[in-house]
């Protein structure tokens, strides 16, 4: 049975965690699809800037990443004492900058 982030987070014991997001039903992430004949490579560079921004504007450091074909790998820090430090205000232009709004 599938546990909850909070039970499986634990900050004192490591900053440090192992993402896997994996696509469905043979959908494919980058490369060659053999079923479809389609080609996905051009997404690759997307999730790569798209990760590298997210490092940017949330309190965490990516510390290896892989973008395979089907699924992809992150190795992730928090960095809790920069998210501890924010404000209120600061946690809600991180978020916008996220979610592209621009209302500050």
């Amino acid at each position: 049975m599938p546990k909850s982030r909070f039970t499986q987070v634990s900050l004192k014991d490591t900053p440090f965690y192992h993402c896997i997001r994996r696509t469905v039903r043979r959908a494919f992430l980058c490369g060659a699809d053999p079923y479809t004949g389609q080609c996905f490579e051009h997404r690759r560079g997307w999730i790569e800037k798209r990760l590298l921004h997210l490092a940017q504007v949330l309190s965490i450091d990516i510390a290896a990443y892989a973008v395979m074909s089907n699924h992809l790998h992150l190795v992730l820090k928090v960095d809790a004492e920069t998210a501890e430090a924010w404000s209120s205000m600061k946690v809600v232009k991180q978020w916008h900058l996220v979610f592209g709004l621009s209302i500050f």
